[in-house]
């Protein structure tokens, strides 16, 4: 629960960025929740990002400003993992170097500007110009089919894009499914990750849920193979009372 300082402020910053949003953002707080905040980036021109459409959280403490909000970023993006802590010098990795007068809108034209630059750091990926462009043209597609958080926090914008989804689809540009072959082709290449090798305690949970629902649809018996099973057991008793009919006849 937000303290009375940390809710005065964050209204005031909500405020601010409703009259003066950085250029290529938005956000705005859960109406449930101040202290939980959705942000979606557009994809600035003369980047791989250009035209993507980016939701993702800041979730700020109860005694903001005084500490760094936790920073994701939801819709799939070739920059960042999908909704993982980002280890960032204004987000909640870094409380040491963290400004207490940084705002929302700072935060998140930082964020912007690390997202269109080439540093490395806990959270961040390495994939080509092209993948990222891929994911850019299959942003708003994602956000408003996929991502339930967005579709509730954002219900204007999944109906713009839904109609720009119809668009792209009467001019014949790409599918969702060739979408996802395009995500699976570059997930193929990407390096094998060992669960020791996860030192985030959150991703190595997320993780390690993976492992086990794997599992279990592994050790899950398979309803066409029992119905093969099934068939051909029939199969055997048939033949069974074809060679019993026979060995009478023979008689």
């Amino acid at each position: 629960m937000a303290t009375k300082q940390a809710h005065k402020r964050l209204t005031k910053e909500y405020k601010s960025m409703v009259e003066n949003p950085p250029p290529f953002i938005m956000a705005q707080p859960n109406e449930n929740n101040i202290l939980e905040w959705h942000y979606v980036i557009t994809g600035p021109p003369d980047t791989p990002y250009a035209g993507g459409q980016y939701h993702g959280t800041l979730v700020f403490p109860s005694d903001y400003p005084f500490k760094p909000p936790a920073i994701r970023m939801i819709t799939p993006n070739g920059r960042f993992k999908e909704d993982t802590r980002l280890c960032l010098s204004m987000s909640d990795y870094h409380p040491d170097t963290w400004n207490p007068s940084w705002s929302v809108s700072t935060i998140l034209t930082g964020l912007l500007s690390f997202m269109t630059g080439t540093e490395s750091t806990t959270g961040a990926i390495v994939t080509t110009s092209e993948y990222k462009k891929k994911m850019a043209e299959s942003s708003k597609e994602f956000n408003a089919l996929r991502n339930v958080r967005f579709r509730a926090i954002f219900p204007d914008l999944v109906k713009e894009n839904l109609n720009d989804i119809e668009e792209m689809k009467k001019n014949g540009k790409s599918s969702e499914k060739e979408t996802t072959k395009n995500i699976l082709e570059e997930a193929g290449k990407e390096e094998v990750v060992h669960l020791a090798d996860i030192t985030d305690p959150e991703d190595r949970i997320r993780a390690e849920e993976e492992l086990e629902k794997l599992r279990r649809n592994n050790n899950r018996p398979n309803p066409s193979n029992r119905a093969n099973d099934s068939g051909l057991s029939w199969l055997y008793i048939i033949l069974a009372l074809a060679l019993f009919i026979v060995g009478l006849v023979m008689k």
